[in-house]
């Protein structure tokens, strides 16, 4: 949407030159800007539009996840378990939904972020970074060996007893802590890298949820089923149907979701089922919207009157408002949700998934032996060792068997450290962990201070081995004197 509104805006400017509507060096006051509104002076390709929103989900996750922390170990911890125990919901006649507020942020204000990955699973497969077998071979091979080695790793840690049921902890991947930390480099990571790191954890995040529907999943009720197979029937016929407005997909994902929590499935997988319904091409093709937008700038030119605003003359406000419809048309709603989406989920689901979280009272490790304990070694050892094992080992097999090159511009110690950050679990593991650990006080502690210790470590190893593989170009002596 930048891209095309900018385009536009730059079609508008030209037509504006060349009728003089404005001078050659507009004076003070033909342009109103705002200073935030300067951001949107850049065009960003929708990749580099993607890495951007990463980093600042995982900067952002990394503040709220150490506030949370600090309270849990504070004298306001009392206060911050009773408010997320407290009880909310609606009811409507004999019936209705009441939970924690714990539970509402769990199950569904992440209903929204896996609406927004799924999003970005749909695009990767059919236009992005896994688009071609070419480009998917080594990550999809990465990602299965990155979520079978952790898992095994933590199993033979704990093959039966209170922790067994968490092996599906270590697989998971935080893209936006990864990709949060590649930009603490700078330019130094090749972009190559980085879309060999996303493709990767798309893939971890698919496997993620299909562990969480199949594994992680309550007796089932078979009305509840149905009625679940019914929406999900649904949501296709309006994908069928051409609807593109995303409201009729909004009231039909939250009906799934009611029906799926009903059935004993897990309730945010509902997002990702209707993120995959969305329509993934746009009304215009690129002829007929340049056509339409050369004939409005026309229409527009021919009804400018000099010394007239906008605001006073309506056919040039039709104009411009049919631009903008256009602009929209022209567009994936696929494309335009997950852009819209992208505010809501990096600035208040997330943050406050980590607030509600990654609070771990520390109190409860008191000495050697609680802190070694299996739980926690098997998520720490499977998110670090696993993560390095399972991703560099699969992506070395597969390139010495000629299945997929190697990123450009890498070696393998970029793989290595990518393997490390691989490590990184924190959302989706912490989401696991709440799920096989539901009603398990200490078990979920335990497991939750695994994944904290292994991101941090994996961050670490991670950020080391990508500084070595791409050490900072010195700048040369002219450039240092300019």
């Amino acid at each position: 949407m930048c891209l095309i509104s900018d385009l536009s805006r730059t079609a508008l400017e030209q037509m504006m030159d060349e009728h003089q509507i404005v001078d050659a060096k507009p004076r003070k006051g033909r342009v109103f800007n705002a200073p935030w509104e300067r951001a949107f002076d850049r065009i960003l390709t929708p990749f580099e539009e993607f890495i951007h929103r990463q980093t600042t989900s995982g900067v952002l996750l990394m503040i709220c996840a150490i506030v949370a922390l600090i309270i849990a170990n504070s004298n306001w911890f009392e206060q911050y378990s009773q408010l997320l125990a407290t009880k909310a919901g609606f009811a409507f006649g004999d019936g209705g939904l009441k939970m924690s507020v714990h539970h509402w942020v769990n199950d569904g204000l992440m209903a929204f972020f896996f609406f927004h990955v799924g999003l970005e699973l749909k695009r990767g497969f059919l236009v992005g970074e896994l688009s071609t077998v070419k480009h998917a071979t080594l990550p999809i091979m990465a990602a299965i060996g990155g979520m079978v080695f952790p898992a095994l790793i933590y199993y033979a840690f704990n093959p039966s007893g209170m922790g067994a049921a968490g092996w599906g902890i270590p697989m998971a991947t935080d893209i936006a802590f990864a990709v949060g930390t590649c930009a603490l480099l700078g330019g130094r990571v090749p972009k190559s890298l980085i879309a060999f790191l996303v493709a990767l954890a798309i893939v971890d995040d698919l496997g993620a949820i299909a562990v969480i529907a199949i594994f992680y999943t309550e007796d089932i009720n078979q009305f509840a089923l149905l009625m679940s197979l019914v929406c999900i029937a649904f949501l296709w016929f309006l994908n069928w149907w051409g609807i593109r407005r995303p409201l009729p997909y909004l009231v039909v994902g939250v009906m799934l979701w009611m029906q799926l929590h009903e059935a004993g499935i897990h309730a945010t997988l509902a997002g990702v089922i209707t993120a995959f319904a969305v329509p993934a091409k746009p009304k215009y093709n690129p002829v007929a919207f340049s056509s339409q937008v050369k004939d409005l700038i026309r229409r527009f030119d021919s009804s400018y009157r000099p010394g007239e605003k906008i605001l006073r003359n309506e056919h040039m406000r039709a104009y411009v408002r049919a631009l903008g419809d256009g602009a929209q048309l022209a567009e994936a709603p696929l494309q335009r949700i997950e852009t819209a989406l992208h505010l809501p989920v990096t600035y208040i689901v997330i943050p406050v998934f980590a607030l509600a979280n990654a609070g771990i009272p520390l109190a409860g490790f008191a000495g050697e032996t609680e802190i070694f304990n299996n739980i926690t070694l098997g998520v720490t050892l499977g998110l670090v060792l696993g993560k390095l094992i399972g991703i560099a080992g699969a992506t070395w097999v597969g390139w010495k068997l000629g299945l997929g090159e190697l990123p450009t511009g890498c070696n393998f110690l970029h793989i290595v450290g990518i393997a490390f950050l691989g490590g990184i679990g924190f959302t989706m593991s912490i989401f696991i962990a709440e799920l096989a650990f539901e009603g398990v006080a200490d078990g979920l502690v335990l497991a939750k201070a695994g994944v904290i210790i292994a991101s941090l470590l994996a961050g670490i190893a991670g950020f080391i081995c990508l500084a070595k593989a791409s050490p900072k170009v010195k700048a040369k002596p002219e450039e240092q004197e300019a």
